[in-house]
């Protein structure tokens, strides 16, 4: 395994102390989690904006029709 040094602000440390799950978890098994939740959650929304794109048009067919016009000037 290879080990680096990274620099950061010291209120991130204060910030990630506070997000440990237990006391002895290293900041890396921390970061770990953090991107496994973060990818994840940037996985769910590609599918949600994937999924309103292609429900763009459908909306667009039924909301915008003549019927529904007549309705509102009746």
């Amino acid at each position: 395994m290879t080990v680096t040094t990274i620099q950061i602000e010291k209120n991130l440390i204060t910030v990630l102390k506070k997000a440990k799950e237990y006391p002895r978890q290293t900041y890396n098994e921390l970061l770990q989690n953090m991107l496994k939740v973060y990818n994840n959650t940037k996985k769910r929304n590609h599918y949600d904006e994937f999924l309103h794109k292609i429900q763009q048009a459908k909306m667009k067919e039924l909301w915008d029709n003549k019927a529904d016009e007549d309705w509102e000037n009746a």
